[in-house]
This record gives C-alpha cells, sequence and structure tokens, in this order.
C-alpha cells in the first residue's frame, strides 16, 4: 500500500450513541471507510504531510458524525470539500502562525444552524483569507488554486477554462502554494476583495460556481489566438 493511501482503520473514532443510533453511524462509517484513500490525498496535495494530511481526514470524520446527513445529497462530494476546506485551514493557519495572526479558518464548512454571530464571524474569516490569496498570488495561481483545492476541479477542466496545459495548471497550484507562505502581501482593491469574496461564498454555500470561475479567470485567462 503507497503512503499516500492512507491507513484506513486508522482514525474512526467514533462518538458514544444509543442503539438506535448505531446502525445510523455504521453507515456513516461505510461512507467515509469508502472515500478515505481519496480525501487522503487531496488533504497530501495541499499539505505535502502524511501526518497533517492524516489528521485532516480524522477530522473529516469527525465533521461528518456531526454533520446532518439527512440533508447532504452527495455525501462523497460534502467529505471531499469538507476535506479540502480543513486542509486549506491548516495551509492558511501556518502562514498566519507564523506573521502571528489570528487562525483565519479560511474554509470552514457552514451549517445552516450556525448561530448569527458564528456566520458573522465565519464571514469574517472567509473575506480575510480570500485577502490573503489575493495579496500574495498572480491572478492565474489564483484561480489554479481556488479551483483546484477546495472544490478539486480536475486539472484537465482548469486547463480548458485558462486556454493552458494541464501541466502547467499543476505547476501553477504548487507554486500558489508556496508563495501563500512565504510571500510579501501586495495592496489590492477592496472592490476586488468583494468581488471574489461574494464569488467564493455563491460557489461554497450554494453550489453555483458560474460567477467563481468567471471571476477567476478572466484575468487569468491565455489570449484567445488569433
Amino acid at each position: 500500500m503507497s503512503f499516500l493511501d492512507g491507513d484506513h482503520t486508522a482514525g474512526t473514532r467514533a462518538v458514544a450513541v444509543g442503539d438506535a443510533d448505531e446502525r445510523e453511524l455504521r453507515e456513516a462509517l461505510d461512507v467515509y471507510l469508502s472515500v478515505r484513500k481519496r480525501l487522503f490525498r487531496i488533504a497530501y496535495r495541499t499539505l505535502g504531510s502524511v501526518s497533517e494530511a492524516q489528521d485532516v481526514t480524522q477530522e473529516a470524520w469527525m465533521r461528518w458524525q456531526r454533520a446532518d446527513r439527512a440533508a447532504v445529497v452527495d455525501p462523497a462530494a460534502f467529505l471531499a470539500t469538507t476535506t479540502s476546506r480543513l486542509a486549506l485551514n491548516v495551509a492558511m493557519s501556518a502562514r498566519a502562525r507564523h506573521e502571528n495572526v489570528t487562525d483565519p479558518r479560511l474554509f470552514d464548512p457552514v451549517r445552516s444552524a450556525d448561530d448569527p454571530a458564528s456566520r458573522s464571524e465565519r464571514d469574517h474569516d472567509v473575506e480575510r483569507g480570500i485577502t490573503i490569496l489575493l495579496q500574495t498570488l498572480t491572478p492565474r495561481e489564483l484561480a489554479a488554486y481556488l479551483l483546484r483545492k477546495p472544490f478539486d476541479y480536475p486539472y484537465q477542466r482548469i486547463a480548458e477554462m485558462l486556454r493552458i496545459r494541464p501541466d502547467h495548471v499543476r505547476q501553477l497550484v504548487s507554486r500558489a502554494q508556496h508563495g501563500i507562505r512565504t510571500r510579501q502581501r501586495r495592496p489590492v482593491q477592496a472592490e476586488v476583495i468583494r468581488r471574489h469574496v461574494n464569488a467564493f461564498r455563491l460557489a461554497s454555500w450554494s453550489g453555483d460556481f458560474e460567477a467563481l470561475e468567471q471571476v477567476l479567470c478572466v484575468d487569468a485567462r491565455e489570449p484567445v489566438a488569433a
């Protein structure tokens, strides 16, 4: 077994439940285990660390236990998106700790039952995280990174959108991941931040990706050859 596959038996702690809930929890665990290999790969691509990727997939399992699973239409997509956001959280937090600022918790999943204070705090966190990305990445790096990491777009699809080769997309994602941690920040206009934040929220919380694709790709595409 490749180390990228992760351990499918470790890290599946279950919360204490009564007999009536045992069947539901077993079904939840079956769903999680069926996609855990993919979740580990998503986390590892973002973090480049086996131990951190294992921690993230463990946290995804805990989130899945606490989720309103009856309301989840596509469990595999929910788990993949949750894992991507948690992994980005870890990456962004590493930069934040280095700069002695508060963890932005950029991609925490949103729950409909959140109270207004939690929603307001999360809105602030999303804006803060997007601002950091805009301040450190080029438009093309930003497009490749945001489409690939939180939303798991295929490299081929991103390449088509940006009018570049898939191997170029991989390079952009890698450079972006490094740049977030190491580059100096540059000023970004408030209107640019607002436009990107609104598009990200719409895609993340409603599943409508059209606005996000448009705002990310408008400045990132290679011009069409005459």
